[in-house]
């Protein structure tokens, strides 16, 4: 799974947008704390003893808590490789240890703020290839040729250092003046280098300048600098909604905040976290109503243990998508029930669940080019191409008399492999029909992906044809899953589970 996936299925699982800093930085540790047995005497030395065993001790111990508390309320950690460096050898290996203990499905950020162009093709190789970060910093003022290396890695991604809040860097920062300050024009020129997947920026806390940013890249992913000084404290409610206010995108997203230390070393940091978690989706909230075009939902159901795609059968259910009543089914059967996923292409948030779900299952077969049947799969089969950078193309319903009169559009060539994506499997009709006509031209067909399996025996009816069916879900897994959360009766359970 790419850094964007990732770290997108984090802010929707643990409802943040919070990330932890992993350091072993002595000036992030708060000075009350000192004394007070919360925390090793050793770790409050500034600078740091290199080559202390028992110091690198005392910070793995800590680092080591801290994911532990944490890893339910972050989006994704992020290692400062300056502070890990500070420690020599012993340091870097302090640096191998804690990137071993993060779960694999939160992404780690290393904040290395390289810029030496010379290095970066080794130093994207070593952090992406070998060290496996999922993302990084660059200080990006020698241009795309130092930038272009770390692009390289399919599911990577860079932050581009952009504006600190240091204020002596406001002399450069806002050169030549500040109605087109430079930082600006970084942010211009680096949209043209790298998709909002690859590239976001860095800044630090200034909600002027957050804003400034917001509007010249509406769509880059904006790292928050954690900073300690008290002027830039998060937990301060006007300061943080100045920063939200200026930073989060029309779908209450787009913004990663550093989690204060402060809270850390509080008495009941578990409930201090989850009130500024809470304090910031409540902001999220505001936002989003305030914009006409989109939607944020949040789970309104407590589940002691995650599964993948309980949120997205939930929001689904929660949008309107599954309706009950006798409907009148596309092959003309009469079913107590309707599942219409026309409304996805208008809520943003759960279209990407949803080619990410079948991005999941493409991602281990073979093919040359995705087809979507129309007309319902079609935006899907669009949004994967784009997401894997696979051609589409797609058989037409009916052969129109006038223009190509062509039964295929798109570019193809005969002998490709292609993989079909359509979005319900009632009868399996429609689909081995467009497998079909795809087929007729020579091109082969062997997978076929749809969302939702009305488990009536299709998949054995496409074996039957040849082909090997796989879905995202079935009808059994939304009917329980529904039930088990109470937003359906016992008696819309046994028609969802007796209808496949």
């Amino acid at each position: 799974m790419n850094f964007f996936d990732k770290l997108l299925n984090n802010i929707e699982r643990n409802q943040s947008l919070l990330y932890l800093e992993l350091d072993p930085n002595p000036e992030s540790l708060p000075k009350e704390a000192e004394g007070k047995n919360i925390l090793p005497k050793s770790l409050f030395a500034n600078p740091p003893e290199k080559d202390n065993q028992e110091l690198i001790q005392d910070w793995w111990e800590w680092l080591d808590f801290l994911i532990t508390e944490t890893e339910k309320y972050v989006c994704a950690y992020k290692l400062s490789l300056g502070y890990y460096q500070s420690l020599g050898i012993p340091g870097l290996e302090l640096l191998q240890q804690t990137l071993k203990i993060i779960p694999s499905e939160i992404p780690i950020i290393l904040d290395a703020k390289h810029g030496d162009l010379n290095t970066s093709t080794v130093f994207a190789q070593t952090i992406f290839a070998d060290w496996q970060v999922d993302a990084c910093t660059i200080s990006p003022y020698t241009g795309l040729d130092l930038v272009a290396p770390f692009l390289l890695y399919p599911g990577k991604a860079v932050f581009l250092l952009c504006a600190t809040a240091n204020p002596s860097a406001a002399i450069l920062q806002e050169y030549p003046h500040q109605d087109q300050p430079l930082y600006l024009k970084l942010v211009a020129e680096a949209q043209r280098w790298a998709t909002p997947e690859q590239l976001g920026l860095e800044v630090g806390i200034m909600p002027n300048m957050v804003a400034k940013i917001r509007q010249a890249a509406p769509e880059r992913l904006i790292l928050i600098q954690g900073d300690i000084a008290e002027e830039n404290d998060i937990t301060n409610a006007e300061k943080l909604t100045q920063l939200l206010a200026a930073g989060l995108n029309i779908n209450g997203e787009g913004l990663l905040l550093p989690i204060p230390p402060k809270l850390l070393v509080s008495r009941n940091y578990n409930t201090a976290i989850e009130s500024l978690r809470d304090t910031i989706n409540e902001q999220r909230l505001k936002v989003v109503e305030g914009s006409p075009t989109c939607e944020l939902w949040l789970p309104d159901v407590c589940f002691l243990q995650h599964e993948p795609n309980r949120d997205l059968i939930l929001q689904l259910y929660d949008i309107g998508c599954i309706i009950f009543g006798d409907h009148v089914q596309a092959s003309g059967a009469i079913f107590p029930y309707y599942i219409d996923l026309r409304k996805i292409i208008s809520i943003p948030q759960i279209f990407h669940k949803i080619v990410t779900a079948y991005a999941e299952i493409l991602k281990d077969l073979e093919f040359d080019r995705i087809a979507g049947i129309p007309y319902g799969s079609l935006p899907t089969a669009t949004g994967l191409a784009l997401r894997l950078e696979r051609p589409m193309i797609f058989p037409r319903k009916e052969v129109k008399a006038y223009g190509t009169a062509r039964l295929i559009e798109g570019h193809f060539q005969p002998g490709e492999k292609i993989v079909v994506v359509d979005d319900i499997m009632i009868s399996g009709n429609s689909v081995i029909k467009g497998a079909e006509k795809l087929k007729s031209v020579g091109l082969q067909v062997e997978d076929i992906v749809v969302f939702i399996d009305h488990e009536r025996g299709v998949k054995d009816k496409l074996q039957e044809h040849g082909y090997r069916g796989h879905s995202v879900l079935t009808l059994t897994e939304i009917a329980q899953t529904l039930h088990e959360s109470n937003k359906i009766s016992s008696e819309q359970f046994n028609i969802l589970k007796n209808n496949h």
